[in-house]
């Protein structure tokens, strides 16, 4: 992921340096579990476990001759050992997916505490929003179209629940990516005891993978990237609430706006949605590490590489995208301005069409039936209002009266009014205030 989008908590879990300090911790435990069971002399212990990690740089020169990762690693972390010697027993027993596999579980792991982190900040923000406006009118739209009353509270309500199914999720997938397997050549522990297995995912807290041929089964980071991409998806789904909201004919909803932003090069007068247009597109790339990660978990027999090219660009560009998109949704919502007039003046603005629902119903309570008479009266009196601008209250009543029929005009007032349509949202809030 480019440094535009990295930020820097989530940057270093996937950067180089932090991923050999991984592969040297798990190398030393191997080596602590070996050395424990008398298999390796006890003295390489400690000049292992005091051995600094190699550099990238020092890891990437020797790669350029052995076009292989984990050799070099090892070659460029034996550089560093004191004596040297010791380094003989790292790797003991060892292929190269047990590293690379079970290091790769400690990196999704952090990765996704920091974003579960995120995502609880997340719902919290969209929770208190959606509770500070449960009484803010505005119309309700389908179809891009006014439909009925309703509040905003209620759409940001929807936000704050899926935000936390999402969380809930990703909680559940971070279970399925923290899975090791330290089991040798075609996963048989044919030179390395299951308890040296054992001993690396007791300390690292990660859970022994219920069978590994020589690498972990990709079904678990699918299900992963796949938790990220819906949670990329609820953050999108906001951020298009906002950039509808925000555009010059709507203008209940404006993005942050700080002091000296500019919205265009040509055009001064510009406040543009530029924070949810972005994320509209970093939802993209999250999502589309889904099949591409999803293909590694079909691998010729015991193993291939055609998932590890993948999962280098994918997971971490994902995650890294996910954290920064979590982080621009705190933000936009944090800072959202809600223009409560503006939505009076557009629930207003059809000359009474939103209460046609409740209309139509009072008609059939009267005695007409539904679809023969009732529903064509309105939808007459509505077509007159959409085609003259005539309030909907004065073509209804005209309309009834050609048809012989005297409308209850308190009765008409008390439905139509927009506190009826939300009256019932109430357990809904009571619902949401409890949301952590």
């Amino acid at each position: 992921m480019i440094e535009r989008y990295t930020l820097p908590e989530m940057g270093r879990v996937w950067s180089d340096a932090h991923k050999y300090e991984l592969w040297c911790r798990v190398e030393t435990l191997v080596v602590e579990a070996h050395a424990a069971a008398g298999t390796i002399p006890a003295d390489v212990v400690e000049p292992v476990r005091n051995a600094p990690p190699p550099t990238p740089e020092a890891v990437h020169a020797i790669e350029a001759v052995t076009q292989h990762d984990v050799i070099a690693f090892l070659s460029a972390w034996a550089d560093n050992t004191e004596p040297r010697e010791a380094a003989r027993f790292v790797h003991f027993g060892m292929t190269s997916s047990d590293l690379l596999d079970t290091a790769l579980a400690l990196q999704l792991v952090e990765a996704t505490d920091i974003l579960l982190d995120k995502a609880d900040r997340l719902v919290v923000t969209l929770r208190d929003h959606a509770l500070e406006h449960r009484a803010t009118f505005r119309v309700g739209r389908t179809h891009g179209i006014h439909g009925e009353p309703d509040v905003w509270g209620h759409r940001v309500a929807d936000f704050a629940f899926a935000m936390a199914r999402s969380r809930d999720r990703l909680r559940r997938a971070r279970e399925a990516v923290g899975v090791m397997a330290i089991s040798g050549a075609v996963g048989t522990y044919s030179n390395i005891d299951p308890a040296i297995e054992r001993h690396v995912a007791d300390r690292l807290d990660l859970t022994p993978a219920d069978v590994s041929t020589q690498v972990v089964l990709r079904d678990g980071i699918a299900e992963w990237t796949s938790a990220l991409a819906i949670m990329a998806t609820v953050c999108e789904a906001i951020a298009l609430e906002v950039r509808h909201g925000q555009r010059t004919e709507v203008r209940e909803l404006w993005e942050p706006f700080g002091k000296g932003q500019k919205g265009s090069s040509a055009m001064p007068h510009k406040k543009n949605p530029i924070i949810s247009e972005r994320l509209a597109g970093m939802a993209r790339i999250v999502r589309a590490q889904i099949v591409p990660v999803m293909e590694g978990i079909p691998l010729w027999h015991e193993r291939d590489i055609s998932h590890s090219s993948t999962e280098r660009i994918a997971l971490p560009d994902a995650s890294i995208a996910l954290d920064y998109m979590l982080n621009l949704t705190n933000r936009l919502m944090s800072g959202l301005v809600v223009d409560k007039a503006r939505m009076q003046e557009n629930l207003e603005s059809t000359g009474g069409l939103i209460y046609t629902s409740t209309v139509l119903l009072e008609l059939v309570e009267a005695g007409m039936s539904r679809d023969d008479e009732a529903y064509p009266l309105v939808q007459r009196a509505a077509m007159r209002t959409w085609e003259t601008g005539v309030p909907f209250r004065a073509t209804l009543r005209e309309e009834a009266a050609a048809a012989g029929l005297a409308l209850d005009e308190a009765r008409l007032d008390e439905v139509s009014r927009p506190e009826r349509f939300v009256a019932r949202l109430a357990p809904m809030f009571d619902r949401l205030a409890a949301l952590t």
